[in-house]
């Protein structure tokens, strides 16, 4: 028989690529991939060229567990070019026996005991070879599969407009302070004139819920059709969204099930025994997730297809329902409809070319400034920094709004609305793509998205119920901008 010599540094790298922790236990597990899931296309050229530059942005935004994936996606390629070097050698042995098989199959009328023999040799060798190149593909698609991992766990690069650290800009303010400040928290406005119960939410679901009653449970309402009124007028077109989707949908546009600090930060759907015990990746229903926000879903839309550059920059706005598990001391900490389980909320969205992001961007935070604004609280506009920032934006810019029962703890400040620049990021990994058409040839590319919070309902309720509260008259002024859907109430009393 003839010997089969296999390279050295082949039998190695194999050895050592079959002692690798499995992808799971890395610091981000991913939802399961069924076959219906975008295939991302990340530029992982791009990280493993500039492998410092993704360092040190995790390290800028408390990415820690993230902090050493570009320098190991950088030695995975060279061990998959290394397997890729002296794999060659097998395949070009593998073609030889295939061709000297041809070869005594074209002289079978001469066959002798010489020939016969060759040809069960090489029969073996090629059985041999298969087997040895099988692990080859094999190891070579496993380190495929923890780069494509490891690049899709890394956050998106900081804009230079981006303060580095935890300690926001000031960009400036939105009407004047107020001069004198009520003394009632919107907790206990909420109880005194019968507007929210979480007493009775605490029953039903328990803490982070509640119920919004007669007046309050109408100017909701009125907030979500004034939010869409400004934003259509600035030429969004409105779409309604599910508040459920898919979990790998989600994980695409930069949301994990838990934040850097280990804390469940997302509810998800509990799945049949058989979808959780599946070990095949396309069987079984995907795994589901609420959304924390329409931007998800929004995003989720053009998943999977390609856009003509002709029909951006397109911007949408809709109304949903929101779910945040708001784990840990920062939710328990926050009494009120500030931090809650559920909430509505409008949002925007866009897909841009690279060229029109900023003027997205700019678009959005135009309407947030002009709701807030006509809406008569007394705002603060904030570029937000580094550490603040989630895994998809480039550059964060946040409005809060002065609430008086916050005075002690934040200065009274608490954040109403938020806008992100995503570049490219979220459209990589949903398969979005957008051609683009220039003189003498088409290309393919990216479309850049951007979004922005028109108005998250129960904190800006929140904020109107503390600032226009009159305490001698015990009542609320509402918003003149607001009487339009408020079917003629103008204040809110115990008088009904």
């Amino acid at each position: 028989m003839i010997a089969i010599r296999v390279p050295p540094l082949l039998k190695t790298l194999i050895s050592f690529t079959s002692t690798l922790r499995p992808i799971s236990t890395y610091p981000s597990t991913p939802p399961k991939r069924p076959s219906i899931a975008p295939k991302p296309s990340i530029d992982i050229k791009h990280i493993r060229d500039h492998p410092d530059l993704y360092t040190q942005t995790c390290l800028d935004r408390n990415y820690l567990a993230q902090k050493d994936s570009p320098q190991r996606i950088v030695q995975r390629f060279k061990d998959w070019n290394l397997i890729q070097h002296s794999a060659r050698q097998l395949r070009q042995r593998n073609n030889q026996i295939q061709s000297q098989l041809k070869s005594l199959s074209r002289d079978d009328t001469s066959q002798t005991d010489t020939t016969s023999s060759e040809r069960h040799q090489l029969l073996l060798e090629a059985k041999t070879l298969k087997s040895s190149l099988d692990t080859v593909v094999s190891s070579e698609a496993e380190i495929d599969r923890e780069i494509q991992q490891l690049a899709a766990d890394l956050p998106n690069l900081t804009s230079k407009e981006t303060p580095i650290g935890k300690e926001p800009r000031l960009l400036g303010h939105i009407n004047d302070p107020p001069s004198t400040f009520p003394v009632a928290d919107h907790v206990n406005i909420g109880n005194e004139l019968d507007l929210i119960d979480f007493a009775a939410a605490s029953s039903t679901s328990g803490w982070g819920w509640y119920f919004l009653k007669n007046e309050v449970a109408l100017l909701e309402q009125a907030l979500i059709q004034y939010a869409l009124s400004v934003a259509t007028r600035h030429g969004f077109s409105i779409v309604s969204p599910p508040s459920m989707v898919f979990s790998h949908i989600a994980a695409a546009c930069g949301f994990q099930p838990r934040d850097q600090g280990g804390e469940q930060q997302s509810y998800t759907i509990a799945q049949s025994q058989k979808s959780r015990e599946s070990e095949v990746e396309h069987e079984g229903k995907p795994e589901m997730t609420l959304a924390g926000t329409a931007e998800i879903p929004f995003a989720g839309m053009k998943a999977n297809t390609t856009m003509d550059e002709a029909s951006l920059p397109l911007h949408i706005v809709g109304a949903s329902r929101c779910y945040r598990a708001e784990a840990g001391a920062r939710g328990l900490e926050t009494k009120g409809l500030y931090r809650v389980h559920e909430f509505t909320k409008v949002e925007m969205f866009a897909w841009t070319s690279r060229g029109e992001s900023m003027a997205a961007f700019t678009s959005m935070i135009e309407v947030q400034k002009e709701i807030l604004q006509k809406l008569g609280l007394h705002c603060r506009i904030l570029e937000m920094p580094s550490t603040d920032l989630g895994a998809s934006a480039i550059r964060k810019i946040d409005i809060e709004a002065f609430f008086p029962s916050r005075r002690v703890k934040e200065a009274g400040w608490g954040e109403v609305t938020s806008a992100s620049m995503c570049t490219d990021y979220q459209t990589r990994r949903l398969n979005t793509r957008l051609k683009t058409a220039s003189p003498g040839h088409t290309k393919t590319d990216f479309p850049y998205t951007v979004n922005g919070t028109a108005l998250a309902v129960p904190r800006v309720l929140a904020a109107i119920l503390e600032n226009g509260w009159n305490e001698e008259g015990r009542c609320v002024k509402i918003p003149e901008v607001l009487h339009h859907w408020m079917h003629g109430i103008k204040t809110i009393d115990k008088t009904r």
